[in-house]
């Protein structure tokens, strides 16, 4: 019996083998729908009770936001994160010795964002060897992952890691696909597009769902879409984590080197070990995390401006912010009055679900 490794190189040697065209479009499509299901039963074991807890990796979800450092050994990443945090950690001068994970936590703009060292993930944690899995587990609880590389080498690293990391469910820097996809119990597959496709069509769509024995469903194509687009769609297990490429040892190339890479995107050179750019660093951290800043002003009292409490740009309603507080506190509110770029007039009367923005001013009304 073939091990699942065996299969999966196996299939990756028959896409890497298969010519790209109209003819094996549908060919290749379903290659990858297996792929992915036996991608999925690596990191998800089947039955049993699972292999014991993780080692050390059940980390507590504390602070605000959480980042996740992904990064070959002796790219400066332990460097760079105790830079960061000032957190101390023994960091040690030879490769692959960082195994568990001590979080540190750094206060930027009021908010508490946890950084985590994310070990591991590049040797074959996709493989399902190792502590592989639960590095993976909480690498897909991050607001933001930062891949960490070496300018000198950065490009064979990169693709390396995002292979990595997609093979996880994790897509960088992405939107979902627009796909509408609804399973149904009879009725058979139907497919529609509202804009031309340039790789799927309805026997591709066909041949991808039946892999996954799915034979009754409406499928809508809302924009081009890829085989992998579908498959992430149906699989329905992925996550959309935005991502920072940090471009380690710029002490170590020239200014023009240095001009050319801050045109990439998504990238910002730094030197840990120098600590240079490092407010750079952090300011493009704090776009792509998209929070906003809530500030709490009690009755006859000015706002507290330094502890606002933070939220996620999606789950930013007077209700989202009172259950960051306590869940108690939507039975008690009356009503809750806003200062800032979210009310017409200053203060506004508002309920529950009035979305506020970044550094509003709110004061709770109880019942």
């Amino acid at each position: 019996k073939m091990s699942l490794l065996a299969k999966i190189a196996e299939i990756e040697a028959e896409m890497a083998r298969t010519q790209k065209n109209k003819a094996t479009s549908n060919h290749l499509g379903l290659l990858k729908a297996r792929l992915a299901k036996m991608r999925r039963e690596l990191i998800t074991p089947k039955g049993g009770s699972g292999g014991g807890t993780g080692e050390g990796f059940d980390v507590a979800k504390t602070g605000d936001a959480r980042i996740g450092f992904v990064g070959f050994p002796s790219v400066g990443k332990s460097t760079l994160l105790s830079n960061l945090a000032g957190v101390y950690s023994e960091v040690a001068a030879y490769e692959f010795t960082t195994l568990t994970t001590v979080p540190g936590v750094i206060r930027y703009k009021g908010a508490k964002i946890q950084l985590l060292d994310l070990p591991g993930i590049i040797e074959g944690a996709k493989d399902g060897k190792g502590r592989g899995r639960q590095v993976i587990a909480v690498a897909r609880t991050c607001n933001l992952i930062l891949i960490v590389l070496d300018v000198l080498k950065p490009l064979g690293h990169k693709k390396l890691i995002e292979h990595e990391l997609e093979g996880f469910g994790i897509r960088l820097n992405k939107k979902p696909p627009n796909i509408g996809f609804k399973k149904k119990d009879k009725g058979g597959i139907n497919f529609t597009v509202t804009c031309p496709q340039s790789e799927l069509d309805g026997d591709a769509v066909k041949s991808i769902l039946a892999e996954y024995k799915i034979h009754n469903a409406d499928i809508t194509l809302r924009s081009d879409s890829t085989a992998d687009d579908l498959i992430d769609v149906v699989e329905g297990n992925r996550v959309y984590i935005p991502c920072i490429y940090v471009l380690n040892k710029i002490d170590q190339i020239s200014i023009e080197e240095l001009d050319i890479i801050y045109k990439v995107p998504h990238c910002v050179p730094i030197s840990a070990h120098s600590r240079w750019n490092f407010d750079d660093l952090l300011e493009k951290m704090w776009d792509y995390l998209h929070l906003v800043r809530i500030y709490t002003k009690p009755k006859g009292q000015l706002p507290d401006y330094t502890s606002p409490v933070v939220l996620p740009t999606e789950h930013t309603a007077v209700e989202d912010f009172c259950l960051k507080i306590h869940k108690s506190l939507l039975k008690e509110l009356k009503y809750a009055l806003v200062w800032g770029a979210s009310v017409k007039h200053n203060p506004q009367k508002v309920g529950k679900d009035h979305v506020m923005e970044d550094e509003d001013v709110i004061q709770l009304v109880k019942k």
